[in-house]
């Protein structure tokens, strides 16, 4: 597996949709804000107050995540962004900069600073030409990483192989959740919640300490 290759050409992607689309969801691969709400919900539920901690965004894009947590009513909070997409921190420092949030263009996670809290949605989702076992690899190292990174637990999310398999498109990866569950439930933590419950083709998966 060339990991610095699957870093670069995904990157490239995600260039090519926010310097298409801007700053919404279209420009992060979602389809709507409702759907990428949705999801962000999912992946919050991982942090267990609304105050006093430290967040890595791993995949922040255009930092929206940041600005959901601010009407959630989340508060007190250091938030630290990152993204391997030049144009995904460039329009994020944009759109946030009245903000004191920390933004940082990354070449891989282990480049990230700990945290209480990791959080990565739709990092996993967009294989292109990879070969699936290849990108399945490619993602269990990034699940490693992220568990590295992070004090009191992490959460991810990921389209899943429940999916019609009629709409599936081959440029996009469907996980198993049953696999990816055993596999941080293995490896990570005993303290493991796989939601599979909230009306999108995806699931989330959080790893408490």
């Amino acid at each position: 597996m060339n990991y610095q290759q699957i870093i670069k050409s995904t990157a490239d992607y995600f260039s090519t949709k926010i310097e298409k689309y801007k700053d919404n969801p279209l420009g992060v691969d979602w389809n709507s804000v409702s759907a990428q709400e949705i999801r962000q919900d999912q992946i919050l539920k991982i942090i267990k107050t609304k105050k006093n901690f430290s967040l890595n965004d791993i995949g922040c894009g255009y930092g929206h995540l940041f600005k959901y947590m601010k009407k959630k009513k989340f508060s007190n909070f250091i938030y630290k962004g990152s993204d391997i997409s030049p144009e995904m921190i460039k329009f994020a420092k944009i759109k946030n900069k009245k903000s004191n949030i920390q933004l940082k263009l990354i070449s891989s996670i282990d480049k990230i600073t700990t945290t209480d809290y990791c959080v990565a949605s739709g990092i996993f989702n967009m294989k292109q030409k990879e070969k699936t076992k290849v990108w399945q690899t490619y993602v269990l190292k990034s699940l490693s990483q992220i568990n590295q990174k992070s004090l009191k637990g992490f959460s991810f999310n990921m389209l899943t192989s429940y999916s019609n398999k009629k709409f599936r498109r081959s440029d996009l990866y469907y996980g198993d959740p049953v696999f990816y569950f055993d596999f941080c439930k293995k490896n990570f933590s005993k303290n493991v919640t796989l939601l599979h419950d909230y009306g999108l083709y995806d699931f989330t998966i959080l790893v408490r300490r």
